[in-house]
């Protein structure tokens, strides 16, 4: 089996890395350069709304909306409305491929005064592929996708803490049966807590300070076939902050700063034999070098994340990812917004600037979202994200006016 439009595949991989290169044997680990850490579907890392995807991904400590179970699920404990919808849409990677696209709705609806109920459906649509047989004769085409479903309970603890807890399936069909390939499926849960302060004077302001944690994706692994080892799914630890000024009646500003960090092995440095071949032992299972042994059960990964590096504290520092966001609200109706990304050189060199734009009506709210590429051909540059959100509050009270 042959794949006619290999871009569409390589486009899963262009999501976390700007690429990857084989390792050459070392004498010290400070020597490792790149060795970037990928997993399965990583379409669960894509920030589908516009407003997180305007501010460089950060979110974590955002107000809640109702986009808030793919950043911090616990913020729908403190969201002011009884129910509301979102719809986003975005083209995705179209410097490498013209028809990949992610789809977003997600979902609220509050329970009481403390607690909130969400749902959300993502899909990702990698184009179509032509399959052709050993003699290059197409036998049919295929539109690979991946999709995953989340439900949300978020609930306060107290006036300025919630948690929030979500179940995700995940499936990921990208063969259609190829091969003796199977669609990879996986189960997976989000533990989220979110802190939002009283208003309260910072100098000639009145200020709020929000903070945010959420490990996302703590779930089974993903294999494609039977004889093959299972990936790890993108395990993620996000922490954020946020400090909103009424700078007066209609002028608002808020700043928003976030950490990432994959929770998953890194991959290790293996010894290579005189032929630049990976050595192996008796048993012949390549022999590390440095590292890690990355085949590990899904707790010893999460927790063996944090010193497994090849590079030692030095890498694992570089697998932290930064976003900064700056938002500005006029009357609450106009928003202006801007923003960074930052991945280090060795870990994928995704780095981008965002800006964006966010105006509230009676019913409805529109986000759009622009992403920079800061680097020549970047496969990220000239991303657009667009949201449409429903406030069916607002909503009931127009019927009920009209």
């Amino acid at each position: 089996m042959k794949i006619k439009n290999v871009a569409s595949f390589c486009a899963l991989f262009a999501l976390t890395s700007s690429s990857i290169n084989a390792q050459n044997q070392v004498q010290r680990a400070e020597d490792v350069q790149l060795n970037t850490i990928t997993t399965a579907v990583p379409f669960l890392q894509i920030t589908p709304d516009s407003r997180s995807g305007a501010l460089g991904d950060a979110g974590v400590a955002l107000s809640p909306d109702a986009n808030s179970i793919h950043s911090n699920p616990s913020k729908l404990a403190f969201i002011e409305e009884d129910m509301g919808l979102s719809l986003s849409y975005s083209p995705w990677l179209r410097n490498l491929v013209p028809d990949i696209n992610l789809s977003y709705v997600s979902f609220f609806k509050r329970i009481d005064k403390r607690s909130a109920i969400g749902a959300s459906l993502r899909y990702f649509s990698l184009g179509k592929i032509t399959f052709t047989n050993d003699f290059g004769q197409a036998i049919g085409d295929f539109n690979p996708n991946e999709f995953a479903l989340d439900f949300t309970y978020a609930s306060k603890l107290s006036d300025y803490f919630s948690i929030g807890v979500t179940g995700r399936f995940i499936n990921s069909n990208l063969t259609q049966g190829q091969s003796e390939t199977n669609p990879g499926r996986a189960v997976s849960a989000d533990v989220s807590a979110y802190y939002e302060s009283d208003r309260f004077r910072l100098g000639d302001y009145n200020a709020v300070i929000r903070a945010g944690a959420n490990i996302s994706n703590i779930g089974s692994k993903i294999a494609y076939t039977e004889t093959s080892d299972a990936d790890f799914i993108p395990i993620n630890l996000r922490l954020g902050s946020g400090l909103t000024l009424d700078l007066d009646d209609y002028n608002q500003l808020t700043f928003l700063f976030d950490v990432n960090k994959l929770l998953v092995p890194t991959p290790p440095i293996y010894q290579t034999d005189e032929k630049g071949q990976i050595a192996r032992d008796s048993e012949g299972n390549p022999i590390i070098a440095f590292g890690e042994d990355p085949n590990r059960g899904i707790a010893s990964g999460m927790f063996g994340s944090f010193n497994d590096a090849p590079g030692g504290s030095k890498e694992e520092f570089r697998e932290i990812n930064y976003s900064v966001g700056l938002e500005y609200w006029y009357d609450k109706q106009f928003a202006v917004r801007m923003g960074y990304f930052y991945e280090h050189p060795t870990k994928g060199d995704r780095q981008f600037f965002t800006a964006g734009l966010g105006l509230r009506l009676n019913v409805i709210g529109i986000d759009l979202a622009y992403l920079v590429g800061n680097a020549q051909r970047n496969p990220l540059a000239n991303t657009v994200r667009l949201s449409l959100m429903i406030n069916f509050d607002d909503l009931n009270k127009s019927k009920g006016d009209s």
